[in-house]
This record gives structure tokens, C-alpha cells and sequence, in this order.
């Protein structure tokens, strides 16, 4: 039986998210391994990998929302907002805690941000990371997030730190800057850590250094763990047996149109992701053998 599921990987700094994919290729000997949300080479932490089937349920994992530690380095503003950029304005810092906490409350909640100059957001085609290196300046897209948690851990001058529960797509980046434009000395990011990814923690993650050939697979999670956060339906023989002709099954209860959820066997067994449609429950994606999802 070919291999799939989920493993949670503790990435440390230093190589990219798809650096960690290909030398889980090579320590596998599989293919198709894919990742839930990048860390940049600076960040460390959790990152969610999918194998074999289980890819295709990649995308029910990334809007899950994050949770990170992050280092913020006041008094010096770089052109990529992080440790890894080159230092564009320095000034002298005269904060004080307090004022550390007045100006974080100005993050809480929903936001908009503008997308950090480099950043593979694409602007009419192109990365802006890449217009960047150009030296040409464009005008950065925005979007709205929301920041759920935002705690001040400590401050040692120049350096705070802070913890940031906060929706997909949040630009941790971006709000060191901004966070150091708005205490009128500048800041930028000097050291991440993903902590945690939906339900998913830190401490359930294994480094790649305790990953060996003979017993990475053993760390393997089910497949349908990826999608724990979504409903769970049991479904009858007879349709089982419909939803695995790609036929629809009728809707026991009432779900918003479009509502993705666990389909199961009255046993248990993970039949794959159904959704909701016109009161039944169209097959999305399908996991056993014969499978006909759409």
C-alpha cells in the first residue's frame, strides 16, 4: 500500500520550505510530498507536509490560522523588513514598554496590510520581490487580516518580543514595520518561529535531524488528520456506494452551500472530502480504490 498522510516537521532556519521538501524526497524516495504555508529561510517552526494522496487535501490546510513568535528589532528599518535585508534608516530608540503596549493595540483585530516590497505577491504577472530587485517601485497590493492575539513577552532594548495569533496570510513582516513606523524609530524582523498551524502545535513536530530512512514513515499522521477541523459525516452502504460512483448522497442535516466535510464509512474508514451541495453531498475528493470524485 502506497504511503500518504501527514507529518509535521519542526523546520529550523535556514533552508527554504521547498529545501525541507526535497530532502524529504530524497530521504523517501517519494515524489509527491507538498507544504501547507512557506517559512522563509530566517523563520523556524512548524511546517505541515503532505504525502502521496494526502496532497490533495493541501488545500484545506492553508487558511488555517497561525501562530508565531516573533523578535522585533527597533531602531533599524530594512528593505525586506527582516534580519535578511539591508538596513535602509537606523535611529535611536526611546520606547518604553508602555508605549510598546499602546502601539500593538493598534493591530488587534481586523487590518489591512500592504504586502512588503519583497514578497512573491505578483503585481500584473510579476513577483514584487523581483520588481524590487529592479529597483522599480510599484504600488503594493493589500489585503485584510486579522490578528486574534497579540502579546508583548518581553523587552530588552532594542529588541521585543512578541506572540501573534493572527488569520492566513498575515504579513509578520509587514507588521514589525509597521509596528516600528508607528513608535517613530523603525523596526524589522529578527527571528520567527511558527508555533502553531490550526489545531496542529510546535510540540507535535519532529526535526529532520530525528528523521531517518528507517523510521520516518512511522511519523506518518491518517490522511483525513489534515481536515480534522472540518465536519464529520457518516454516511450509509448505499451511499458509500453512490458517492464512490461520483453519484451524490442525500444531505442528513443542513449545511451552507459549499460547506466542505469528512466523508466516513459508518465504521470509520475515511471515504475523503464531500461537499455540500443542493441539500446532498457532492464527492469532491475520494480516497478509497474506484474512487470518482469530481
Amino acid at each position: 500500500m502506497a504511503l500518504e498522510g501527514l507529518l509535521l516537521i519542526d523546520k529550523p532556519v535556514g533552508p527554504t520550505s521547498h529545501d525541507v521538501i526535497n530532502q524529504l524526497r530524497r530521504l523517501s524516495g517519494m515524489r509527491r510530498i507538498g507544504h501547507a504555508g512557506t517559512l522563509d529561510p530566517l523563520a523556524s517552526g512548524l511546517l505541515l507536509v503532505c504525502f502521496g494522496r494526502a496532497t490533495r487535501l493541501l488545500e484545506y490546510l492553508l487558511n488555517q490560522p497561525k501562530r508565531y513568535e516573533a523578535a522585533v528589532r527597533l531602531g533599524q528599518s530594512t528593505d525586506t523588513f527582516d534580519a535578511q535585508g539591508s538596513v535602509v534608516s537606523e535611529m535611536p530608540v526611546h520606547v518604553t514598554a508602555v508605549d510598546i503596549e499602546q502601539a500593538l493595540e493598534h493591530f488587534r483585530g481586523p487590518i489591512v496590510q500592504y504586502a512588503p516590497a519583497y514578497s512573491a505577491v505578483k503585481r500584473d504577472g510579476i513577483p514584487l520581490y523581483k520588481l524590487a530587485r529592479q529597483g522599480l517601485a510599484v504600488e503594493r497590493p493589500s489585503r485584510e487580516v486579522t490578528i486574534y492575539n497579540l502579546e508583548m513577552l518581553s523587552w530588552q532594548d532594542p529588541v521585543v518580543h512578541l506572540d501573534i495569533a493572527c488569520s492566513s496570510g498575515t504579513y509578520i513582516r509587514a507588521l514589525a514595520d509597521d509596528l516600528g513606523t508607528i513608535l517613530e524609530c523603525g523596526g524589522h524582523i529578527s527571528a520567527l518561529r511558527r508555533t502553531a498551524v490550526g489545531t496542529f502545535m510546535i510540540g507535535q513536530a519532529v526535526s529532520l535531524e530525528e528523521l531517518e530512512s528507517g523510521n520516518w514513515s512511522e511519523r506518518l499522521l491518517p490522511p483525513d488528520t489534515a481536515v480534522r477541523h472540518l465536519p464529520k459525516i457518516a454516511f450509509s452502504a448505499e451511499a458509500t456506494r453512490r458517492l464512490l460512483l461520483g453519484q451524490r448522497a442525500p444531505a442528513a442535516g443542513a449545511f451552507e452551500e459549499g460547506t466542505p466535510a469528512c466523508a466516513y464509512e459508518q465504521d470509520g474508514r475515511f471515504l475523503g472530502i464531500v461537499v455540500a451541495a443542493e441539500e446532498t453531498w457532492q464527492p469532491r475528493k475520494m480516497f478509497l480504490s474506484g474512487e470518482s470524485g469530481v
